[in-house]
C-alpha cells in the first residue's frame, strides 16, 4: 500500500456505510472519498464495495481490507499515545459485544469506566450473531458455551452464568406454582424463538414440556424478562438479573447442568491496547464482586 490515505478512506466507508459519513469523519469533500475508493479499487484490481441507493456495503475483498485497516488504525493510535507519553489516558472507541441477557453484568462496568474516562466512546452490541473481531466489528466479545477456538484470539474465562426458573406473583395467583420437575404439566412458559435453542436450560425444558406449553417466544432478553414480570408464564433468568428484579419467585433453583461458562475474547493484535485491558480487568473484578466465578 503506497497510500495509507486511500486505505483509511476505504476503512471509514466500510465502517460507516456512506460516502458522506466517511467524508465528515475524515474532514474531506465527498468527491475525495470517491476518488480514493476508485483509485484503490483500480490498484488492487478488485471491487471493494457494492454500491446501492442506501450507501456502500463491503464485498469480501472489502471486508479483508477492513480487517487490516481496523487493526492498523488502532495500532497507530496506540503508538501515538506511547510516543507522546499519554498511554495512561484512556480514550477512543471501545466496542463490546455479548450474547443477549448480560446487560446486568456488563452495563454497570461500562458506565463506570466511561464516567472515569470521559474520552472513552462506548458501543455495546448485544445480539446472537457473533461479531467478528478479526474484521474489527468489535474489540471485546463475551461468548458463552465451549471455549472459543479462533487461533488469532486471546480467550480468558470470565465467570459462570447461573440460571433459575422464576414466576411473578401475578402468574402464581392465576395459575399456582409447580412443586418440582414432575409438576410442570399445565403450566405456561416463556421461551426462545428458536425451539432448537442450544441453551442448556431450554434444552432441559424442551425435554419435559410440549412445544405448545411455550406460549410466548422472543429472541430479546429484555422482552423475556418483561413478559415474565407481567405474568405471562414461567421463565428462566440469570440469577444476577433476577436479584435486581423485585418480587420474582424462584420456582426451581439454579442447577449445574443449566450453567454456562462465559469467556472474554479479544484479538491478539489489540489485546494489549490500554482501553481493552482496562475493560477486561474491570469486568473480571466486577464479576467477582457479584460472587460470580
Amino acid at each position: 500500500m503506497e497510500n495509507w490515505d486511500e486505505v483509511r478512506t476505504a476503512y471509514q466507508v466500510a465502517r460507516i456505510g456512506t460516502v458522506s459519513g466517511a467524508a465528515e469523519v475524515l474532514g474531506v469533500h465527498h468527491a475525495t472519498v470517491i476518488r480514493h475508493i476508485d483509485a484503490l479499487e483500480s490498484r488492487l484490481g478488485a471491487k471493494l464495495f457494492q454500491r446501492h441507493p442506501r450507501g456502500y456495503t463491503a464485498t469480501e475483498a472489502g471486508q479483508a481490507l477492513l480487517q487490516v485497516a481496523q487493526v492498523t488504525e488502532d495500532q497507530f493510535a496506540h503508538l501515538a499515545a506511547r510516543i507522546s507519553g499519554t498511554t495512561t489516558e484512556i480514550s477512543g472507541e471501545l466496542v463490546v459485544t455479548s450474547i443477549p441477557g448480560l446487560s446486568e453484568l456488563v452495563t454497570p462496568t461500562l458506565v463506570r469506566l466511561q464516567a472515569e474516562h470521559p474520552g472513552l466512546l462506548i458501543r455495546f452490541v448485544s445480539e446472537v450473531r457473533l461479531l467478528r473481531l478479526e474484521y474489527g466489528e468489535a474489540h471485546v466479545a463475551i461468548r458463552a458455551g465451549s471455549r472459543p477456538q479462533e487461533p488469532d484470539n486471546v480467550v480468558q474465562p470470565l465467570c459462570t452464568r447461573r440460571v433459575a426458573l422464576y414466576a411473578s406473583p401475578r402468574y402464581a395467583a392465576a395459575h399456582g406454582l409447580p412443586k418440582g420437575d414432575e409438576d410442570l404439566s399445565g403450566h405456561r412458559f416463556i421461551g426462545p424463538v428458536d425451539p432448537e435453542s442450544r441453551a442448556p436450560f431450554y434444552r432441559w425444558l424442551a425435554q419435559r414440556v410440549p412445544a405448545e406449553a411455550v406460549v410466548f417466544r422472543t429472541n430479546e432478553a429484555r422482552v423475556a424478562a418483561d413478559t415474565l414480570v407481567a405474568g405471562a408464564g414461567l421463565g428462566f433468568l440469570p440469577v444476577l438479573q433476577a436479584q435486581g428484579t423485585d418480587g420474582l419467585i424462584e420456582v426451581l433453583p439454579p442447577r449445574p447442568d443449566w450453567e454456562t461458562p462465559l469467556w472474554l475474547v479479544t484479538h491478539v493484535d489489540l489485546h494489549r491496547t490500554p482501553r481493552i485491558q482496562l475493560f477486561v480487568k474491570a469486568l473480571k473484578d466486577d464479576a467477582r464482586l457479584h460472587g460470580l466465578d
